[in-house]
């Protein structure tokens, strides 16, 4: 176990985790911390300091030597964290398209993912009791975690999730449409060289799909007490 309470918090796409990771922070007094709004950190250098524009023009090494050069880190801000650039918040540049469309290649980068890994477990040595999403937080960043949970859901019920998120219409073609981008991100990040999306082997797994929101955050919630009384 960590010395400082650690929740950690995998799963697919669409299944959950961001939303369900902050709840349960929110309700057990802990700080949300967001893996992946570090990872698009990291991408908005490689797109403005590095010129970027796709996969093909990532330089892992100049990505790294301009992320201390403009001071990216994780500044506490209420209950969770926000990313800062260069002195400055940089939350709403960091959710634009050009990141969201750069960022899965720029986390795949193994250098990128020891340098976000190293980031994540200081605010933990810092001492404050985290709750942490990802899709490698209880396999490889905090292997030694308070409690590991795997949220998962159906493929058409995250589909569904997603849809909702945006905005848009969910009629049967739009579910199967967005149900196979999906199970090819699915394969994409389950297959990866670098911190594959897998189960840790001491986690929880939860699946989702028939519960409410407040079920499953209560269900995390229960077991995280479990493991802290």
């Amino acid at each position: 176990m960590t010395a400082t309470p650690v929740i950690a918090i995998d799963g697919p796409a669409a299944s959950g985790k961001s939303s369900t990771a902050k709840a349960v922070a929110k309700t057990l007094g802990f700080s949300h911390l967001d893996s992946g709004a570090l990872y698009r950190g990291v991408t908005l250098v490689a797109s403005t300091a590095c010129g970027a524009r796709s996969a093909a023009d990532l330089d892992e090494q100049a990505i790294l030597q301009a992320l201390p050069r403009l001071s990216l880190a994780l500044e506490p801000k209420g209950a969770g964290f926000s990313v800062h650039l260069e002195g400055r918040p940089v939350d709403q540049e960091i959710r634009t398209p050009d990141v969201t469309a750069l960022v899965s290649a720029v986390s795949a980068l193994p250098a990128v993912r020891a340098w976000v890994t190293g980031q994540l477990r200081e605010v933990a040595k810092s001492g404050r009791a985290v709750v942490v999403d990802g899709r490698d937080i209880g396999t490889e960043v905090f292997p030694h975690a308070t409690l590991k949970v795997f949220l998962t859901a159906s493929p058409r019920t995250r589909a569904e999730r997603r849809l909702i998120q945006r905005g848009d219409v969910v009629s049967p073609e739009d579910l199967d449409r967005e149900s196979a981008l999906l199970a090819a991100r699915d394969r994409a990040d389950s297959g990866r060289a670098v911190s594959p999306l897998r189960m840790a082997s001491d986690a929880v797994p939860l699946d989702g799909t028939g519960l409410t929101f407040d079920q499953q955050v209560a269900t995390i919630v229960r077991l995280a007490r479990s493991r802290l009384d």
